[in-house]
């Protein structure tokens, strides 16, 4: 194996990883190589075909995690014939509901922003304020009243969803500022962050989909086939993992769940602020 492939696979654990942690995964992806000086060239053909698989990765690990829950909404759905007649059926809809901002202002605006605001001071400042933002959550979640996802609202699901369009600012989290915002409207922590990991599984899996046409048309080097096929099997397998001891975390923790990551944000976006 080639040097510079171990630095893609390194890129592709950091991906799987901070893609659910509340830590940013697009700010991650922005200084980690910076600082470790990873010789990885973004603005190669071959670097956004990279990118969607590693995306469909952690789409694909996500659908594997809550595969109970997606039969369970999808079922609930059809007997319902898709209206909103039993729990999963009225969940899936919050879902659908919750997503729409998110989207919307994705396709609008995502590369627009990333280009306004992708610069690594930007992105290490960003990081600093997604760490304040978590610990904010933890003292939402000591104000609000404690609800369920079977008494969510259809405005709370919207202003969740909505939260999400922050991760379109490199350095912020879309599943912090899902949950932060999910402790705001009265969710606890582990309600919070399932809702958040279900409604994460269609806006990453869309975000990579949308890419396969120019995945398949990007004449990607025959000798990198087989290298990005590993990244994206390593960054679903580290999604999955990531996902299995956040869930665990959250259930296991009622009070400043999120505070250590807001912590481990604050001093990591300061070091990248120094060693820059």
């Amino acid at each position: 194996m080639h040097s510079n492939d171990l630095y893609l696979l390194a890129m592709a654990a950091l991906q799987g990883v901070t893609e659910l942690f509340p830590i940013s995964s697009l700010g991650h992806s922005i200084l980690v190589p910076a600082l470790l000086h990873w010789p990885i060239a973004r603005d190669a053909d071959w670097f956004l075909p990279f990118v969607v698989v590693l995306h469909l990765g952690t789409a694909a690990a996500l659908l594997v995690y809550f595969r109970r829950d997606w039969v369970a909404l999808i079922g609930g759905w059809l007997r319902a014939r898709g209206g909103t007649g039993n729990p999963q059926a009225r969940l899936l809809w919050l879902l659908v509901v919750g997503s729409i901002p998110a989207g919307v202002l994705g396709l609008l605006l995502a590369h627009r922003i990333k280009a306004l605001f992708g610069g690594f001071g930007f992105a290490a400042v960003a990081l600093a304020l997604n760490g304040v933002l978590l610990i904010v959550g933890d003292m939402l979640k000591h104000r609000a009243a404690r609800a369920d996802l079977a008494n969510l609202g259809w405005g709370r699901a919207l202003v969740v969803g909505a939260a999400q369009a922050l991760a379109l600012i490199p350095g912020f989290s879309r599943s912090g500022a899902t949950l932060v915002a999910g402790l705001g409207v009265g969710l606890d922590y582990e309600a919070a962050a399932r809702y958040s990991f279900l409604m994460a599984t269609p806006i990453i899996a869309a975000a990579g989909l949308l890419e396969v046409p120019k995945l398949l048309h990007a004449g990607v080097p025959h000798a990198l086939l087989g290298v990005i096929g590993v990244a994206g099997l390593l960054s679903g397998a580290c999604a999955w993992a990531s996902t299995w001891f956040l869930m665990r975390w959250f259930h296991g923790h009622e009070v400043k769940a999120l505070r250590p990551f807001g912590i481990y944000c604050l001093v990591f976006a300061a070091m990248a602020l120094l060693m820059r």
